[in-house]
């Protein structure tokens, strides 16, 4: 999967759509969204790989584990309707179970996800990749942050949101 192909098949229709529901669309969250998938997972694959299998706790190219982030955008009061309406057009069962099977196959599902995982922080949206770093850290809690690769992934991000890749 390339940046700009998830862009055009998942980011922008999810974004499309919640923005019928007043989350707006705009740069800074495709371009986010695009370095947070770039950096959990490469665009390589929709499950984490442990032990060098697609075996981990993990689903989407966002990374999202069943206690963690999928239970967090069906529970918190800012994004359960939003998400619970997505997984109603996608026939997807609203459970933490559900949402994260889904999302190994449903990309504009899983965008959905990301973005309502980012509308529960506080901040706006980031603007530098310093931003986005602390940001991504806050919402995604990962285990072993790699900060060695995010300027790059934010980099490309961008390239990728302003159409250049």
């Amino acid at each position: 999967m390339t940046p700009l192909r998830l862009l055009k098949t998942a980011i922008v229709p999810a974004l499309a759509d919640l923005a019928g529901s007043g989350i707006k669309d705009s740069f800074e969250a495709r371009r986010f969204l695009l370095a947070i998938a770039l950096q959990e997972s490469g665009l390589r694959h929709r499950r984490q790989v442990v032990g060098g299998t697609e075996s981990g706790p993990a689903s989407s190219f966002w990374q999202f584990e069943r206690a963690g982030g999928c239970r967090e955008v069906l529970t918190n009061r800012s994004t359960t309707n939003h998400m619970k309406r997505v997984c109603a057009d996608y026939n997807v069962v609203p459970t933490d179970a559900g949402l994260w099977e889904a999302m190994r196959y449903q990309d504009i599902v899983a965008a959905t996800a990301a973005r309502l995982l980012i509308y529960t922080l506080p901040s706006s949206l980031p603007v530098t990749a310093d931003q986005g770093w602390q940001q991504y850290i806050s919402a995604w809690r990962p285990g072993k942050p790699h900060p060695q690769t995010w300027a790059a992934n934010w980099t490309a991000a961008d390239s990728a949101a302003r159409g250049e890749s």
